[in-house]
């Protein structure tokens, strides 16, 4: 598979995450050998000593950018990939741990026998071994209004999240798809060269959902790949601050809104889309307020 030139760059960006960090580089730095990859570490401004940790661990075996703040996912993730040299790139999170021996030469080889996919993404489990719904439609404010609210306690089972998510389908096949999670996607270097790098308008959040839109729009699949595995802690950096993530999270809701209705009809709809993301966010604050 190799020609002269390195197969995979894997990209995590670390923010106080040094435990889950270590375990993820683990598994990326034992997977076999069918491909030849290299790994670059960009740690946004940690007070754990992550930083300190890889030099002292990991020396030549893992690149390191330190940042002297928090710089964002988005802008971070550039910052790797602007300096990566694999033919592809694969962002992921350090709380994510790559659960076969190959996962990065199966999708690297996948990639090589289609060459009209730019992004693709394994399938994501959960820490309980039950399936993370990371392959899903495009959101929409009703789904918002639903997911993680009030309404959504009353109507659990509504027609509006299960279509977002996708649950009523079995995530077991090779399929194309809208978006994929970014805490495990690989990219094809052409792709990114042509559509450009992850928008650093979005602080975090929806940095993912841009990237593979803008995909799409530049005649690119975008494709879930169930062949092989990686599990993910969701929250293991936001946790640790909550209440101004999920504000962010939010920010970046409504600039994602902006970016592609604001020349539509639906640009009508921005004062009941400010209203619903005020309140689903008021409704998570609280939540993160009691579990304190």
């Amino acid at each position: 598979m190799t020609n002269n030139q390195l197969d995979v760059t894997v990209s995590i960006v670390n923010w106080n995450t040094k435990d889950e960090l270590f375990d993820c580089l683990k598994t990326v730095l034992d997977q076999n050998g069918s491909v030849s990859i290299e790994v670059i570490v960009v740690d946004n401004a940690s007070s754990d000593g992550s930083a300190e940790h890889i030099e002292a661990q990991y020396g030549d075996r893992v690149q390191l950018i330190k940042n002297s703040k928090n710089l964002g996912f988005g802008m971070a993730h550039n910052q790797s990939i602007s300096r990566s040299n694999g033919r592809y790139v694969m962002l992921l999170n350090p709380d994510c741990r790559l659960l076969e021996p190959d996962v990065l030469g199966k999708m690297a080889a996948y990639f090589d026998a289609q060459p009209n996919i730019g992004m693709m993404g394994p399938k994501i489990m959960n820490l309980d071994n039950t399936l993370q719904y990371s392959a899903r439609h495009y959101p929409n404010m009703i789904a918002g209004i639903f997911r993680h609210t009030f309404f959504g306690k009353l109507f659990p089972k509504n027609r509006f999240v299960r279509n977002y998510l996708m649950t009523d389908w079995a995530h077991d096949q090779v399929t194309d798809i809208d978006w994929l999670s970014g805490a495990a996607l690989m990219v094809r270097r052409e792709t990114f060269k042509q559509i450009g790098l992850l928008d650093e308008r979005f602080f975090m959040y929806c940095e993912d959902v841009d990237w593979c839109r803008r995909a799409h729009t530049g005649g690119w699949r975008v494709v879930y790949f169930p062949m092989t595995s990686i599990s993910h802690r969701i929250g293991a950096a936001s946790d640790k601050n909550p209440i101004p993530m999920i504000k962010q999270h939010h920010r970046s809701m409504l600039r994602y809104f902006f970016k592609y209705d604001a020349k539509s009809p639906r640009i009508l709809l921005t004062p009941f889309v400010m209203l619903a993301l005020w309140f689903r966010s008021r409704s998570l604050i609280k939540r993160a307020r009691s579990n304190k």
